[in-house]
């Protein structure tokens, strides 16, 4: 995305009235969290943009994953719920396996109190497409004692469109179909890195 239209978007979302959460849950109770908040990748930039640093606002995408996709600009810290092991094969889906990060809870508390947060403060949680990682990293953090976990339902990429045959690309709904500011660089300073 250029400069300029990054600062257009930035300039609608910043001026667009902020909504309530409209986003519905999802029918499947897999997708569904302990706090029943979900958004819609555009109420999480105007939720992001409307209260700044007094939300947190996460990626739980593989950093691998991110690298070839993007990154929102919005976007607090990358904190992977799962981590792809080159060294595993998963038969079923034919790719890596993908096992999950032993550090993902303390790791999200962490980025909250770098932030000067607390555990009642909102955390957003996006992944690709909202349904494999988002509301199974938020139940991660439900014993936890966090008060307001939300899912970004559409997620980064979007859906697919049903229209198209075969394996159609993500083109529906989600941060990069919404026009909302992101970019393929990255941000060292956001991006997971294990201990």
């Amino acid at each position: 995305m250029r400069p300029l239209a990054h600062l257009c978007a930035a300039a609608l979302i910043a001026l667009a009235p902020l909504s309530a959460p409209a986003a519905e849950p999802p029918a499947d109770p897999e997708k569904q969290t302990p706090w029943g908040l979900y958004l819609t990748a555009r109420e999480a930039a105007e939720m992001k943009a409307a209260q700044g640093d007094a939300v947190l606002f996460v990626d739980v995408r593989d950093p691998i994953e991110i690298m070839f996709t993007g990154f929102a600009d919005a976007l607090d810290v990358n904190v992977p719920f799962l981590l792809s092991n080159p060294a595993k094969w998963n038969d079923k889906k034919q790719v890596f396996a993908m096992e999950p990060n032993p550090d993902f809870a303390k790791a999200v508390e962490a980025a909250l109190h770098a932030r000067g947060l607390d555990k009642s403060a909102p955390v957003v949680l996006m992944c690709r497409s909202g349904g494999e990682r988002g509301a199974p990293s938020a139940r991660a953090l439900a014993p936890l004692g966090f008060a307001q976990v939300h899912v970004v339902v559409d997620g980064f990429e979007g859906g697919s469109s049903k229209a198209e045959p075969g394996n159609p690309a993500r083109n529906v709904e989600g941060w990069k179909n919404s026009g909302l500011p992101w970019s393929y660089r990255l941000d060292r300073e956001k991006i997971w890195f294990p201990h």
